[in-house]
């Protein structure tokens, strides 16, 4: 190629991540280009070649540059693809003995896959160059002379050669990504929405309260002392394309040197980095330096409650806090988001009026903690997620008598807080009285709010009630984040030690499935036993705290007993039985002459079982004494021998776990369970019968059979005493003379 294609015009394609085109069209016309009709995640243009190389030096936005070379419709099959690749004289591009790759995308009918479709593209180049007496060019996958892009989509095909090569994002200051979930140009597209180019040209400084590996300050350092975002780099796509004109480039790379030099110097702008991962820090120290911006950027280790306006900015000169925070992707990550979205907004409010707020989030609820009206919003895509720049005037300031702006509450979220000091209230004595660390504070007491609420030592455990069909989605997630941001203040709790799940109707084993992995248990104490409880990991805690009052009749029953424990889940209620009655003068989680002499329990889950062997060994119980056994408890009814002098039975509500032979339904199947528990029941003995079927209706025979004895409404604490119809309990004991 001849240098006069210096000014020849080309046909281009910039390609850049969904919901940037407009920005990119803006900066490729101010980069000397022609923008075009623009696309999903890309810009159609024509410029020189000078101008191509420019924008693959200076676009801060673009993820590749494309010289096209065909652009082709109805290709449908591998033949016409094939075809259309062999239409192009590539002597122009690919010069002899060079390596090849091509980057297909998309799909047709017979084009199904991205390799094959690669290939086929190959195929026909080397069709062309076999016509023309070329050898055929060697494929390189991993670093080509020159790599060949190929769109098809509905079959329109675009094909050209990559004149960018590794995508322009990727600008090589960024060596650990793990520190780093905002690409390089889409962190530069939120800053040039936030409207920082401006700002930086009259000096203003710019704070990031979470910044990570420093991806932004370094893309707004880079902006405000003029750095072509690709300086740095050592090769792009053009220099493997038989077209490149060296000098042209040359002279353009020298030019973007001399003013990288000259706007280092000129630099107004100050830019505040804080975090409080000592590991991030260290991430966006080395990546300043890669970048060469060291200079311009402070980095500091703080959290976010500690935040104010830097010492070297006295006077408070206008400028932005920009900030891209954690999302929440899952539930259990919302109460500690929900104060921090909130305490971002307290403290912009004292530490930067005047200011400008631009926060990143795919989850705007939790952008409504602020506490700040969005003047603008701008629709973008973080990898696969659906995300939102808000952009918020911070208001001059007005501060409260204290100096600190007070989070402001909805008369909901006040109500509920309301709510909950009159519950702490009503159950304070009790508490105190008992001693119990576990409890229920609430429950779907106001429906607006459907949770349930449960206090565990110094933890809090959240079940969401899932909202009907007929209940606004946005409207139940709006409450539940105000819960959660009331929580921890009326507790007086750490919102990370605030976790949060769904509850909905649960098919199956379906209750019982793992949730997450933490493996994060702690020990809590109920009565005289210590007892391991996962808040996150599992539907259910490891302990039904509904049921505290019958294992504490257990414990109260079990004195000398040979004890039996059905269904035993993780073990709790033969931990207390094994204790004894739970007095003052008896030591905490030790094994005394008071409990049970011997126990069996039996579950099907080896998980559980796990669980329920720990409580043993935390609260020292004798292995030898206290037997566990993993089994389908209706099997091992029927097959084992032996009789016990307390029996407690305590079946799921449904089960239809693949292990058990068959589905167990605890209203229809209880008759048959309560017969076989109570042919190994010795005389005398008393068998303790309960479940949580709320509509739960004893079979009639059974009272005639035996004695039974409804004792529910005796096994409410406090807690529980607004839902009389959680679980039922029953006593059954053999007739007379039996």
């Amino acid at each position: 190629m001849t240098e006069l294609h210096c000014v020849d015009s080309l046909d281009l394609l910039a390609t850049c991540p969904r919901g940037m085109e407009l920005l990119l069209a803006d900066e490729l016309a101010a980069l000397g280009a022609v923008p075009g009709k623009s696309t999903v995640a890309g810009v159609h243009l024509r410029a020189s070649l000078e101008s191509a190389y420019r924008i693959c030096l200076w676009s801060r936005l673009a993820n590749r540059l494309v010289l096209c070379l065909a652009q082709q419709e109805c290709v449908e099959t591998p033949e016409a693809l094939r075809a259309a690749a062999a239409a192009i004289d590539w002597r122009n591009h690919l010069a002899p003995g060079a390596t090849l790759a091509v980057d297909f995308h998309g799909r047709a009918k017979a084009i199904r896959h991205t390799r094959f479709g690669a290939q086929t593209v190959k195929d026909g180049v080397v069709d062309r160059l076999h016509a023309e007496g070329r050898p055929r060019p060697d494929v390189d996958t991993r670093q080509p002379d020159l790599r060949l892009y190929a769109h098809l989509h509905r079959g329109r095909l675009t094909l050209g050669v990559d004149l960018s090569g590794d995508s322009l994002h990727r600008r090589g200051y960024r060596r650990d990504v793990g520190h780093a979930p905002l690409k390089e140009n889409l962190a530069a597209a939120l800053l040039v929405r936030a409207g920082w180019p401006a700002l930086a040209r009259e000096g203003a400084p710019l704070i990031d309260p979470l910044c990570g590996a420093g991806t932004l300050l370094i893309e707004a350092a880079l902006m405000a002392a003029d750095i072509a975002p690709g300086l740095t780099r050592e090769r792009f796509g053009f220099h493997g394309w038989a077209g490149h004109v060296e000098r042209c480039w040359r002279e353009l790379k020298r030019e973007a040197e001399a003013r990288a030099s000259i706007g280092r110097k000129r630099c107004r702008s100050r830019l505040y980095g804080f975090d409080e991962s000592p590991p991030a820090l260290a991430a966006a120290k080395a990546n300043a330096m890669r970048a060469g911006v060291p200079a311009l950027i402070e980095l500091e280790g703080a959290l976010l409650a500690g935040l104010a306006g830097p010492a070297e900015l006295p006077d408070r000169p206008r400028g932005l806090v920009i900030t891209n925070p954690p999302y929440g992707e899952r539930l259990g990550e919302l109460p500690e988001l929900v104060r921090l979205y909130g305490q971002l907004g307290e403290r912009v409010k004292v530490a930067f009026p005047g200011w400008l707020l631009a926060v990143f989030t795919a989850n705007p609820d939790l952008g409504h903690r602020i506490g700040l009206r969005a003047h603008k919003q701008y629709a973008l895509r973080n990898g696969p997620l659906e995300a939102k720049l808000l952009l918020m005037a911070i208001p001059e300031a007005q501060e409260s008598p204290s100096g600190e702006a007070a989070p402001a509450r909805s008369a909901g979220a006040q109500m509920f807080a309301n709510r909950l000091e009159k519950n702490r209230k009503r159950l304070k004595k009790w508490l105190k009285t008992s001693g119990e660390s576990c409890y229920r504070l609430y429950d779907a007491d106001m429906p607006e709010y459907a949770m349930a609420i449960d206090v565990y030592g110094d933890h809090v455990h959240v079940q969401e009630y899932a909202a009907p069909r007929s209940v606004d989605a946005a409207q139940a997630q709006k409450r539940l984040y105000e819960a959660l941001g009331v929580i921890p203040d009326v507790l007086d709790v750490d919102p990370g030690k605030v976790v949060v799940k769904r509850r909905e109707r649960q098919s199956g084993k379906a209750q019982y499935r793992k949730q997450a992995a933490s493996g994060e248990r702690f020990a809590v104490r109920e009565g005289r036993a210590q007892l391991w409880v996962n808040l996150r990991d599992y539907l259910d805690t490891g302990l039904f705290l509904d049921h505290r009052p019958v294992r504490r009749l257990l414990g109260e029953m079990a004195s000398g007993t040979r004890f039996l424990n059905l269904f035993c889940y993780t073990g709790a209620a033969t931990v207390q039985a094994a204790l004894g009655p739970q007095t003052g003068s008896q030591k905490e989680g030790a094994e005394t002459a008071g409990g049970a002499s011997e126990s069996v329990s039996v579950d099907l889950s080896n998980t559980y079982l796990v669980w329920a062997r720990d409580n043993f060994a935390l609260n020292r119980l004798d292995p030898g004494r206290h037997r566990l056994v993993r089994d389908d408890c209706l099997r091992w009814l029927e097959t084992a021998g032996g009789e016990f002098d307390l029996i407690f039975l305590d079946p799921p509500t449904f089960s239809n776990s693949k292990k058990m032979a068959d589905i167990l339904d605890v209203q229809r199947d209880h008759g048959r369970l309560v017969r076989l528990a109570m042919a190994r029941l010795a005389p005398g003995g008393i068998l303790v019968f309960s479940n949580n079927q709320r509509r739960f209706t004893l079979e009639a025979d059974l009272a005639e059979q035996f004695r039974v004895e409804d004792i529910s409404t005796r096994t409410f604490d406090p807690d529980f005493a607004r839902n009389p119809d959680l679980h039922h309990v029953f006593l059954i004991r053999h007739g007379e003379g039996a």
